[in-house]
């Protein structure tokens, strides 16, 4: 089991940059793929981004790619969700997700992920 905690979120206007951080406790973090989803209000649950194990590899929505950038502290716990260029429509609820399979073909899909924080909001104003 492995608990989640979003924090970072707020208002920010169009063009601008945020940084979200998930920090994790529970079972070993290194054990776990993380990742990044949203939502906006009366629409689908969105894959933003996935980081392996390690760090080493990342995973981007087209709708963020290169944008946005994900990375982890292993050390510290925490996978981080980095902002910028924000865009009206980036405004969501983010959610951070915890995997932990060796190998997860399906990433962009939210019931692939096991364990869930309770979300933080995301507010780009025009």
């Amino acid at each position: 089991q492995v608990q989640l905690v979003e924090s970072g979120g707020g208002l920010v206007q169009a063009g601008g940059s945020l940084r979200l951080s998930c920090a994790a406790s529970g079972r070993t973090f290194s054990n776990y793929a993380m990742g990044w989803f949203r939502q906006a209000p009366g629409k689908e649950r969105e894959f933003v981004a996935r980081i392996t194990r390690s760090g080493m590899s990342t995973y981007y929505g087209d709708s963020v790619k290169g944008r946005f950038t994900i990375s982890r502290d292993n050390a510290k716990n925490t996978v981080f969700l980095q902002m910028t260029s924000l865009k009206p429509e980036d405004t969501a609820v983010y959610y951070c997700a915890a995997d932990p399979r060796l190998s997860s073909p399906n990433y962009k899909i939210g019931r692939n992920y096991d364990y869930w924080g309770q979300g933080t909001q995301v507010t780009v104003s025009s």
